[in-house]
């Protein structure tokens, strides 16, 4: 990109309002007031863009983007960050699945008790029974729940 002046980019977003204003005028003139009136709000914005130096930043930001995407489908480098990336992401998939199934982890680590200086394997099989065979207390006694409870305690869910 070359370098252009402030007063190129005021001149370019007034050119493209007036170009706008010409099409609000056809919109006006077929569709009515309405539409001519959004497309002159419409026309307006160019030249908003142009004095505020933001159509310079939309026009860089646009070459930027296109720059990094030629950069990215012709470099091989990028292709393996890429594939380096693919790589992080099944990678964490594979740990959480096996996370998520107790595989892999440290032996004993999910809260095996220590029996006389050694951990054993079926400690870690008993806590769920554990903490499943107690009941909770409500704070407060309802005639309501107590029906709840015992449809619950019919099907099996409590």
């Amino acid at each position: 990109m070359g370098v252009i002046d402030a007063s190129t980019w005021q001149a370019l977003g007034i050119t493209l309002s007036m170009l706008g204003l010409v099409v609000s005028f056809v919109l006006w003139r077929v569709r009515g007031p309405a539409a001519g009136i959004r497309g002159v709000a419409w026309s307006l914005l160019p030249a908003a863009a142009g004095l505020t130096g933001t159509l310079k930043l939309a026009w860089e930001i646009a070459d930027s983007v296109v720059n990094w995407a030629v950069r990215l489908v012709f470099s091989p480098v990028v292709w393996l960050g890429i594939i380096l990336a693919g790589v992080s992401v099944v990678l964490f998939g594979v740990s959480a699945a096996m996370r998520s199934r107790g595989v892999g982890g440290a032996a004993g680590a999910r809260g095996a008790k220590k029996v006389g200086g050694k951990r054993s394997a079926g400690d870690d099989k008993a806590l769920p029974a554990e903490r499943g065979s107690r009941t909770a207390q409500p704070a407060v006694k309802d005639d309501d729940m107590d029906d709840i409870e015992a449809i619950l305690k019919k099907h099996g869910i409590s």
